[in-house]
């Protein structure tokens, strides 16, 4: 019997607890709700690193590059007049060239405003370096309009590559298009970027030709992973793209045979206006002579 009157006594208690758990879990879930919302808008980390590029001139000082990706211009995280600041902060740095990663294309995440295309291009138009803007385009520009975003952006001053080369200065670079949604040609690319001659650094949106193998041992720049967009501590990205390799989620990655990657997590967003350990990035990248 006193057994059966203290489980009746314990009974009112256990609602209780559930009551009182509950406001705190919600008002956690909250705040870590802020902090990835936080996350996402701030101000993106300045990455730097140097790349020694079989070829490159002795006699010539290293070149000082820039590459910015993910843009996806699209509220409530992403904003012309944030995009604005990071563009001003890239211009302050003085650099030589600045390449751009692809994805500048946003929509609405949840809530918040879809930028039309000329707002999302414009405050790229304002990157300034001696040796001008080189671009490729991302699977979100190839989702809404390819040849829209390219004339938009070469109506801005930029020079867009589609499996093409261009010689910028002591290197070429080549040009990949977005192998995500199949529009890549690695052999187009190297086949245009032979005659220019200078060493080769590859530009793409994301890795995938990268792991195929199909690339010589020149740098490869790219973005596309946003290092995840939000990674648990231990775990690591809970999501990349599908065929993008979880082995460059973003960072500086050495391979043998003299393989360089650098994967950017960019400066935007995709469906959600959140980050966790994935802090928004752009990349300073000197590159010079072995052995200086």
């Amino acid at each position: 019997m006193q057994d059966e009157a203290a489980m009746d006594r314990d009974l009112p208690r256990r609602p209780r607890r559930r009551r009182r758990v509950l406001p705190v879990a919600l008002l956690l879930g909250v705040l870590l709700l802020l902090w990835m919302y936080a996350e996402a808008r701030m101000m993106p980390v300045l990455r730097e690193t140097t790349v020694n590029l079989a070829g490159y001139p002795s006699d010539t000082k290293p070149l000082r590059v820039v590459l910015l990706t993910d843009t996806h211009m699209g509220g409530p995280d992403q904003s012309p007049a944030r995009l604005g600041r990071i563009v001003a902060a890239i211009n302050g740095l003085h650099p030589d060239l600045i390449l751009l990663g692809g994805d500048y294309k946003g929509e609405p995440k949840l809530v918040g405003s879809a930028y039309s295309r000329e707002e999302a291009a414009a405050p790229l138009g304002q990157l300034k370096a001696p040796l001008g803007v080189v671009a490729v385009l991302g699977n979100h520009d190839h989702w809404d309009d390819a040849a829209a975003w390219t004339a938009l952006l070469q109506g801005a001053g930029i020079t867009v590559l589609r499996n093409a080369a261009v010689r910028r200065g002591p290197v070429t670079i080549g040009g990949i298009d977005d192998a995500y949604t199949g529009h890549d040609d690695v052999a187009a690319t190297l086949a245009a970027a032979a005659p220019l001659g200078g060493p080769l650094i590859l530009l793409s949106h994301g890795a995938v030709p990268f792991k195929r193998g199909a690339t010589p041992a020149a740098p490869f720049l790219a973005g596309h992973t946003h290092c995840g967009q939000i990674a648990l501590p231990f775990i690591g990205p809970l999501y990349l793209p599908y065929k993008h390799p979880i082995r460059y989620a973003c960072g500086r990655y050495d391979e043998p045979g003299g393989k360089t990657i650098i994967v950017s997590g960019g400066v935007g967003t995709s469906n959600l206006p959140l980050r966790l350990n994935a802090v928004p990035d752009y990349w300073l990248i000197t590159f010079r002579p072995p052995g200086r």
